[in-house]
Protein backbone atom coordinates (compact mmCIF):
# COMPACT_ATOMS: atom_id res chain seq x y z
CA UNK A 1 0.00 0.00 0.00
CA UNK A 2 1.22 3.46 -0.76
CA UNK A 3 -0.10 6.61 0.50
CA UNK A 4 1.53 10.34 -0.24
CA UNK A 5 1.10 13.37 1.95
CA UNK A 6 0.80 16.50 -0.46
CA UNK A 7 1.91 19.20 1.99
CA UNK A 8 4.26 17.11 3.70
CA UNK A 9 7.08 19.41 4.97
CA UNK A 10 4.06 20.25 7.44
CA UNK A 11 4.82 20.81 11.11
CA UNK A 12 1.63 18.29 11.82
CA UNK A 13 3.27 15.64 9.63
CA UNK A 14 4.97 14.09 13.10
CA UNK A 15 1.40 13.40 14.05
CA UNK A 16 0.21 11.98 11.14
CA UNK A 17 3.64 9.77 11.24
CA UNK A 18 3.08 8.39 14.68
CA UNK A 19 -0.63 7.75 13.80
CA UNK A 20 0.90 5.33 10.88
CA UNK A 21 3.54 4.05 12.84
CA UNK A 22 1.57 2.78 15.93
CA UNK A 23 -1.39 1.90 13.86
CA UNK A 24 0.02 -0.42 11.33
CA UNK A 25 -2.22 -3.15 12.10
CA UNK A 26 -5.40 -0.96 10.64
CA UNK A 27 -3.45 1.07 7.72
CA UNK A 28 -0.32 -1.47 6.84
CA UNK A 29 1.27 1.36 4.58
CA UNK A 30 4.42 -0.03 2.86
CA UNK A 31 5.47 3.09 1.25
CA UNK A 32 4.81 6.71 2.64
CA UNK A 33 6.18 9.81 0.75
CA UNK A 34 6.23 13.18 1.52
CA UNK A 35 5.07 15.16 -0.88
CA UNK A 36 6.62 19.83 -0.66
CA UNK A 37 8.10 22.43 -2.53
CA UNK A 38 9.80 23.26 0.67
CA UNK A 39 13.29 21.77 0.72
CA UNK A 40 14.71 23.04 3.93
CA UNK A 41 11.33 21.83 6.03
CA UNK A 42 10.93 18.76 4.24
CA UNK A 43 14.28 17.24 4.99
CA UNK A 44 13.69 18.36 8.91
CA UNK A 45 10.19 15.97 8.74
CA UNK A 46 10.88 13.60 6.87
CA UNK A 47 14.26 12.61 8.89
CA UNK A 48 12.31 12.90 11.78
CA UNK A 49 9.38 10.78 9.97
CA UNK A 50 12.04 8.10 9.86
CA UNK A 51 13.48 7.70 13.28
CA UNK A 52 9.69 7.54 14.46
CA UNK A 53 8.90 4.58 12.05
CA UNK A 54 12.77 3.21 12.92
CA UNK A 55 11.71 3.45 16.73
CA UNK A 56 8.94 1.83 16.22
CA UNK A 57 9.33 -0.73 14.12
CA UNK A 58 7.99 -0.01 11.47
CA UNK A 59 8.73 -1.74 7.82
CA UNK A 60 7.66 1.13 5.75
CA UNK A 61 9.77 2.95 3.77
CA UNK A 62 9.39 7.05 3.51
CA UNK A 63 10.06 9.08 0.94
CA UNK A 64 10.57 12.88 0.09
CA UNK A 65 10.32 14.73 -3.03
CA UNK A 66 9.44 18.27 -4.29
CA UNK A 67 7.59 16.14 -7.33
CA UNK A 68 4.36 15.91 -6.99
CA UNK A 69 4.15 14.05 -9.57
CA UNK A 70 6.66 11.61 -9.09
CA UNK A 71 5.60 11.21 -5.44
CA UNK A 72 1.60 10.60 -6.10
CA UNK A 73 2.69 8.22 -9.15
CA UNK A 74 0.99 4.81 -8.39
CA UNK A 75 -0.46 5.94 -4.95
CA UNK A 76 -3.74 4.27 -3.37
CA UNK A 77 -4.51 7.50 -1.09
CA UNK A 78 -3.24 11.38 -1.23
CA UNK A 79 -3.50 13.25 1.41
CA UNK A 80 -4.09 16.87 1.16
CA UNK A 81 -2.66 19.01 3.91
CA UNK A 82 -2.07 22.71 2.52
CA UNK A 83 -1.69 26.30 3.33
CA UNK A 84 -0.77 28.42 0.28
CA UNK A 85 0.51 31.53 1.86
CA UNK A 86 1.62 29.84 4.90
CA UNK A 87 1.17 31.19 8.37
CA UNK A 88 2.05 35.00 6.78
CA UNK A 89 -1.51 34.58 4.87
CA UNK A 90 -3.24 33.19 7.81
CA UNK A 91 -1.89 36.13 10.18
CA UNK A 92 -3.49 38.63 7.22
CA UNK A 93 -6.98 36.42 7.47
CA UNK A 94 -6.93 36.82 10.88
CA UNK A 95 -6.40 40.60 11.64
CA UNK A 96 -7.65 42.38 8.75
CA UNK A 97 -11.37 41.53 9.49
CA UNK A 98 -10.77 42.42 12.74
CA UNK A 99 -10.49 46.44 11.14
CA UNK A 100 -14.12 46.30 9.95
CA UNK A 101 -15.50 45.36 13.34
CA UNK A 102 -15.78 41.26 11.41
CA UNK A 103 -14.15 38.63 13.71
CA UNK A 104 -10.82 37.45 11.91
CA UNK A 105 -10.57 33.45 11.66
CA UNK A 106 -8.92 31.56 8.93
CA UNK A 107 -11.79 29.16 8.37
CA UNK A 108 -14.77 31.12 9.00
CA UNK A 109 -16.01 34.55 8.05
CA UNK A 110 -13.85 36.75 5.42
CA UNK A 111 -10.90 34.91 6.43
CA UNK A 112 -12.20 31.58 5.68
CA UNK A 113 -13.28 33.25 2.41
CA UNK A 114 -9.79 34.32 1.68
CA UNK A 115 -8.45 31.02 2.22
CA UNK A 116 -11.12 29.23 -0.26
CA UNK A 117 -10.23 31.46 -2.92
CA UNK A 118 -6.18 31.16 -2.42
CA UNK A 119 -6.39 27.22 -1.56
CA UNK A 120 -9.55 25.80 -4.37
CA UNK A 121 -7.56 26.84 -7.74
CA UNK A 122 -4.21 25.07 -6.25
CA UNK A 123 -6.05 22.31 -4.62
CA UNK A 124 -7.88 21.19 -8.19
CA UNK A 125 -4.87 21.59 -10.12
CA UNK A 126 -3.11 19.32 -7.91
CA UNK A 127 -5.98 16.85 -7.99
CA UNK A 128 -5.79 16.66 -11.89
CA UNK A 129 -2.13 16.33 -11.37
CA UNK A 130 -2.82 13.07 -8.90
CA UNK A 131 -5.75 11.97 -11.35
CA UNK A 132 -3.32 11.66 -14.18
CA UNK A 133 -0.13 9.97 -12.02
CA UNK A 134 -2.88 7.72 -9.83
CA UNK A 135 -6.10 7.24 -11.27
CA UNK A 136 -7.52 4.99 -8.96
CA UNK A 137 -6.38 6.85 -5.90
CA UNK A 138 -8.84 8.34 -3.33
CA UNK A 139 -7.83 11.89 -2.07
CA UNK A 140 -8.13 12.61 1.44
CA UNK A 141 -8.76 16.08 1.98
CA UNK A 142 -7.74 18.14 5.55
CA UNK A 143 -6.52 21.38 3.81
CA UNK A 144 -9.19 24.09 5.10
CA UNK A 145 -11.98 24.98 4.50
CA UNK A 146 -12.56 21.56 4.17
CA UNK A 147 -16.55 21.78 2.90
CA UNK A 148 -15.64 23.81 0.37
CA UNK A 149 -12.58 22.20 -0.80
CA UNK A 150 -13.94 18.58 -0.96
CA UNK A 151 -17.41 20.11 -2.86
CA UNK A 152 -14.59 21.56 -5.27
CA UNK A 153 -12.97 18.03 -5.55
CA UNK A 154 -16.27 16.56 -5.99
CA UNK A 155 -17.52 18.69 -8.55
CA UNK A 156 -15.07 18.22 -10.35
CA UNK A 157 -15.17 14.33 -10.73
CA UNK A 158 -12.31 12.75 -7.97
CA UNK A 159 -12.91 10.28 -5.48
CA UNK A 160 -12.50 12.91 -2.89
CA UNK A 161 -13.50 12.54 1.39
CA UNK A 162 -13.12 15.43 3.34
CA UNK A 163 -11.93 15.60 6.78
CA UNK A 164 -11.89 17.40 10.33
CA UNK A 165 -10.85 16.28 14.03
CA UNK A 166 -13.39 18.24 15.40
CA UNK A 167 -15.57 14.83 15.64
CA UNK A 168 -12.75 12.72 16.45
CA UNK A 169 -11.75 15.01 19.20
CA UNK A 170 -15.60 15.06 20.58
CA UNK A 171 -15.28 11.10 20.67
CA UNK A 172 -12.15 11.06 22.74
CA UNK A 173 -13.11 13.15 25.12
CA UNK A 174 -16.31 11.72 25.58
CA UNK A 175 -15.26 8.65 26.24
CA UNK A 176 -12.26 9.45 28.60
CA UNK A 177 -15.35 11.35 30.65
CA UNK A 178 -17.34 8.11 30.54
CA UNK A 179 -14.40 5.85 31.00
CA UNK A 180 -15.22 3.63 28.23
CA UNK A 181 -13.33 2.82 25.18
CA UNK A 182 -13.54 5.48 22.17
CA UNK A 183 -14.86 2.75 19.97
CA UNK A 184 -18.05 2.37 21.77
CA UNK A 185 -18.85 6.08 21.71
CA UNK A 186 -21.27 6.94 18.28
CA UNK A 187 -21.75 10.45 17.75
CA UNK A 188 -24.83 12.41 16.63
CA UNK A 189 -22.82 14.72 14.77
CA UNK A 190 -24.62 17.03 12.45
CA UNK A 191 -23.84 20.05 10.36
CA UNK A 192 -21.21 21.73 7.88
CA UNK A 193 -17.69 21.50 8.30
CA UNK A 194 -16.68 23.98 11.32
CA UNK A 195 -20.25 24.66 12.05
CA UNK A 196 -21.29 21.05 13.74
CA UNK A 197 -23.40 20.12 16.87
CA UNK A 198 -23.33 16.56 19.00
CA UNK A 199 -26.92 16.08 19.51
CA UNK A 200 -26.28 12.75 20.95
CA UNK A 201 -23.79 10.74 22.75
CA UNK A 202 -24.27 6.77 22.15
CA UNK A 203 -22.93 3.79 23.34
CA UNK A 204 -22.37 0.75 21.88
CA UNK A 205 -23.52 2.02 18.11
CA UNK A 206 -25.34 4.68 16.31
CA UNK A 207 -28.76 3.05 17.81
CA UNK A 208 -26.91 2.86 21.72
CA UNK A 209 -28.27 4.35 24.91
CA UNK A 210 -27.82 8.11 24.54
CA UNK A 211 -25.32 9.60 27.18
CA UNK A 212 -25.24 13.31 26.76
CA UNK A 213 -28.03 14.24 29.38
CA UNK A 214 -25.84 12.45 31.53
CA UNK A 215 -22.47 14.25 30.02
CA UNK A 216 -24.07 17.45 30.73
CA UNK A 217 -25.31 16.59 34.37
CA UNK A 218 -22.00 15.33 35.53
CA UNK A 219 -19.47 17.36 33.36
CA UNK A 220 -21.42 20.55 31.88
CA UNK A 221 -18.62 22.79 33.52
CA UNK A 222 -16.04 21.26 32.06
CA UNK A 223 -17.67 20.35 28.59
CA UNK A 224 -18.68 24.60 28.79
CA UNK A 225 -15.15 25.56 29.77
CA UNK A 226 -13.73 23.69 26.44
CA UNK A 227 -15.95 25.54 24.63
CA UNK A 228 -15.52 29.23 26.06
CA UNK A 229 -19.40 29.53 26.55
CA UNK A 230 -21.14 29.90 29.49
CA UNK A 231 -22.73 26.59 31.26
CA UNK A 232 -26.13 28.01 30.75
CA UNK A 233 -26.21 28.34 26.97
CA UNK A 234 -25.15 24.70 26.65
CA UNK A 235 -27.63 23.51 29.02
CA UNK A 236 -30.32 25.52 27.72
CA UNK A 237 -29.23 24.14 24.15
CA UNK A 238 -29.02 20.49 25.11
CA UNK A 239 -26.72 19.64 22.92
CA UNK A 240 -22.68 20.41 22.55
CA UNK A 241 -21.58 23.24 19.78
CA UNK A 242 -18.43 22.74 17.96
CA UNK A 243 -16.07 25.58 19.71
CA UNK A 244 -16.16 27.25 16.28
CA UNK A 245 -20.29 28.16 16.96
CA UNK A 246 -18.96 30.44 19.55
CA UNK A 247 -17.88 32.79 16.47
CA UNK A 248 -21.76 33.02 15.94
CA UNK A 249 -23.08 32.43 19.00
CA UNK A 250 -20.72 35.71 21.09
CA UNK A 251 -19.48 37.21 17.57
CA UNK A 252 -18.89 41.08 19.12
CA UNK A 253 -17.16 39.29 22.89
CA UNK A 254 -14.97 37.01 20.21
CA UNK A 255 -14.25 40.01 18.15
CA UNK A 256 -13.18 42.54 21.29
CA UNK A 257 -10.92 39.93 22.30
CA UNK A 258 -9.61 39.17 19.14
CA UNK A 259 -8.53 43.25 19.67
CA UNK A 260 -6.59 42.20 22.73
CA UNK A 261 -3.98 39.70 22.05
CA UNK A 262 -1.70 38.71 19.30
CA UNK A 263 -2.94 36.37 16.45
CA UNK A 264 -3.24 33.04 16.77
CA UNK A 265 -0.98 32.64 13.67
CA UNK A 266 1.48 34.63 15.19
CA UNK A 267 1.57 32.39 18.01
CA UNK A 268 1.60 29.10 15.46
CA UNK A 269 4.05 30.81 13.44
CA UNK A 270 6.42 30.97 16.95
CA UNK A 271 5.40 27.37 17.52
CA UNK A 272 6.98 26.24 14.23
CA UNK A 273 10.15 28.03 14.21
CA UNK A 274 10.67 26.14 17.52
CA UNK A 275 9.59 22.86 16.35
CA UNK A 276 11.26 22.92 13.34
CA UNK A 277 14.22 23.11 15.46
CA UNK A 278 13.55 20.08 17.49
CA UNK A 279 12.68 17.96 14.51
CA UNK A 280 16.34 18.72 13.48
CA UNK A 281 17.59 16.85 16.14
CA UNK A 282 19.27 13.64 15.56
CA UNK A 283 18.26 11.95 18.63
CA UNK A 284 14.43 12.87 18.54
CA UNK A 285 12.75 10.00 17.64
CA UNK A 286 9.12 10.51 18.90
CA UNK A 287 6.22 12.92 18.11
CA UNK A 288 7.22 16.20 21.20
CA UNK A 289 5.24 17.80 23.31
CA UNK A 290 4.52 20.72 21.92
CA UNK A 291 3.00 19.85 19.14
CA UNK A 292 0.26 18.95 21.24
CA UNK A 293 -0.31 22.49 21.45
CA UNK A 294 -0.16 23.42 17.52
CA UNK A 295 -3.14 21.63 16.83
CA UNK A 296 -4.79 18.89 14.36
CA UNK A 297 -5.20 16.12 18.13
CA UNK A 298 -6.16 12.79 16.61
CA UNK A 299 -5.70 14.08 13.14
CA UNK A 300 -3.65 10.73 12.48
CA UNK A 301 -6.10 8.34 14.16
CA UNK A 302 -8.59 9.99 11.99
CA UNK A 303 -6.56 9.58 8.88
CA UNK A 304 -5.62 6.38 9.77
CA UNK A 305 -9.80 5.02 9.81
CA UNK A 306 -10.62 6.86 6.91
CA UNK A 307 -7.73 5.68 4.67
CA UNK A 308 -8.35 2.35 5.81
CA UNK A 309 -12.07 2.22 5.23
CA UNK A 310 -11.86 3.52 1.88
CA UNK A 311 -8.96 0.90 1.19
CA UNK A 312 -9.95 -2.30 3.29
CA UNK A 313 -13.36 -1.75 2.80
CA UNK A 314 -14.52 -2.12 6.55
CA UNK A 315 -17.86 -0.29 6.37
CA UNK A 316 -16.91 1.28 9.07
CA UNK A 317 -19.31 4.31 10.80
CA UNK A 318 -17.18 7.96 10.35
CA UNK A 319 -17.79 11.77 11.07
CA UNK A 320 -17.03 12.88 7.10
CA UNK A 321 -17.37 15.55 4.75
CA UNK A 322 -19.66 14.14 2.07
CA UNK A 323 -22.35 15.06 -0.22
CA UNK A 324 -25.67 15.93 1.04
CA UNK A 325 -27.64 13.29 -1.31
CA UNK A 326 -30.81 14.02 0.63
CA UNK A 327 -29.63 13.36 4.16
CA UNK A 328 -30.93 16.85 5.13
CA UNK A 329 -33.84 17.23 3.12
CA UNK A 330 -33.32 21.22 3.44
CA UNK A 331 -30.50 20.78 1.26
CA UNK A 332 -29.37 20.44 -2.32
CA UNK A 333 -28.07 16.97 -2.81
CA UNK A 334 -24.75 18.36 -3.77
CA UNK A 335 -23.90 20.42 -0.50
CA UNK A 336 -21.33 19.00 1.33
CA UNK A 337 -22.27 18.26 5.20
CA UNK A 338 -20.44 16.80 8.22
CA UNK A 339 -21.91 13.71 9.09
CA UNK A 340 -21.26 10.26 10.01
CA UNK A 341 -21.56 8.06 7.18
CA UNK A 342 -20.83 4.35 6.30
CA UNK A 343 -17.29 4.29 4.63
CA UNK A 344 -15.96 1.43 1.90
CA UNK A 345 -14.85 1.15 -0.99
CA UNK A 346 -16.92 2.84 -2.81
CA UNK A 347 -17.15 5.83 -0.86
CA UNK A 348 -19.35 7.46 1.86
CA UNK A 349 -22.86 6.85 2.44
CA UNK A 350 -23.79 9.25 4.98
CA UNK A 351 -26.40 8.10 7.63
CA UNK A 352 -29.68 9.33 8.71
CA UNK A 353 -30.05 12.13 10.52
CA UNK A 354 -33.32 12.59 12.77
CA UNK A 355 -35.29 16.27 11.60
CA UNK A 356 -33.23 19.02 12.55
CA UNK A 357 -34.56 21.77 15.03
CA UNK A 358 -34.75 25.37 12.78
CA UNK A 359 -32.42 26.78 15.06
CA UNK A 360 -29.76 24.44 13.72
CA UNK A 361 -30.82 24.14 10.09
CA UNK A 362 -31.59 27.71 9.80
CA UNK A 363 -27.84 28.33 10.25
CA UNK A 364 -26.97 25.54 8.48
CA UNK A 365 -29.26 26.23 5.60
CA UNK A 366 -27.67 30.12 5.03
CA UNK A 367 -24.16 29.06 5.63
CA UNK A 368 -24.58 26.44 2.70
CA UNK A 369 -25.72 29.81 0.90
CA UNK A 370 -22.89 31.26 1.53
CA UNK A 371 -20.31 28.14 0.72
CA UNK A 372 -22.21 27.98 -2.76
CA UNK A 373 -21.19 31.89 -3.40
CA UNK A 374 -17.91 31.31 -2.34
CA UNK A 375 -17.08 28.26 -4.11
CA UNK A 376 -18.60 30.03 -7.34
CA UNK A 377 -16.10 33.35 -6.41
CA UNK A 378 -12.55 30.72 -6.09
CA UNK A 379 -13.88 28.97 -9.27
CA UNK A 380 -14.74 32.26 -11.53
CA UNK A 381 -12.85 35.28 -9.68
CA UNK A 382 -14.45 38.87 -10.02
CA UNK A 383 -14.72 41.64 -7.25
CA UNK A 384 -18.67 40.88 -7.34
CA UNK A 385 -18.82 37.75 -6.19
CA UNK A 386 -16.26 38.57 -3.83
CA UNK A 387 -18.75 40.48 -2.44
CA UNK A 388 -21.74 38.60 -2.56
CA UNK A 389 -20.17 36.17 -1.17
CA UNK A 390 -19.84 37.89 2.04
CA UNK A 391 -23.06 39.51 1.70
CA UNK A 392 -24.20 35.82 2.15
CA UNK A 393 -22.59 35.50 5.15
CA UNK A 394 -24.45 35.34 8.58
CA UNK A 395 -20.83 36.86 10.21
CA UNK A 396 -21.18 40.13 7.89
CA UNK A 397 -24.62 40.30 6.21
CA UNK A 398 -24.54 43.85 5.76
CA UNK A 399 -23.37 46.05 2.61
CA UNK A 400 -20.74 48.29 3.96
CA UNK A 401 -18.92 45.82 5.85
CA UNK A 402 -19.02 43.91 2.40
CA UNK A 403 -17.69 46.43 0.47
CA UNK A 404 -14.85 47.30 3.12
CA UNK A 405 -13.97 43.96 3.46
CA UNK A 406 -14.08 42.74 0.14
CA UNK A 407 -11.51 45.71 -0.69
CA UNK A 408 -8.66 43.94 2.19
CA UNK A 409 -9.25 40.70 1.16
CA UNK A 410 -8.37 41.70 -2.76
CA UNK A 411 -5.36 43.47 -2.05
CA UNK A 412 -3.97 41.44 0.98
CA UNK A 413 -4.36 38.15 -1.16
CA UNK A 414 -3.81 40.00 -4.93
CA UNK A 415 -0.59 37.72 -5.30
CA UNK A 416 -3.02 34.70 -5.15
CA UNK A 417 -5.57 35.76 -7.19
CA UNK A 418 -5.10 35.21 -10.95
CA UNK A 419 -8.06 37.85 -11.59
CA UNK A 420 -7.40 40.49 -9.41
Amino acid sequence: MKLAVVGGGSTYTPELIDGFARLRDTLPVEELVLVDPAADRLELVGGLARRIFAKQGHPGRIVTTADLEAGVEGADAVLLQLRIGGQAARNQDETWPLECGCIGQETTGAGGLAKALRTVPVVLDIAERVRRAAPDAWIIDFTNPVGIVTRALLQAGHKAVGLCNVAIGFQRKFAALLDVAPEQVHLDHVGLNHLTWERGVRLGGPDGADMLPKLLAEHGDAIADDLHMPRQIVDRLGVVPSYYLRYYYAHDEVVRELGTKPSRAAEVAAMEKQLLEMYGDPALDEKPALLAKRGGAFYSEAAVALASSLLRNTGDVQVVNAYNNGTLPFLPDDAVIEVPAVVDATGTAPLPVPALEPLYAGLIANVTAYEDLALEAALRGGRDRVFTALLAHPLIGQYEYAEALTDRLIAHNREHLAWA
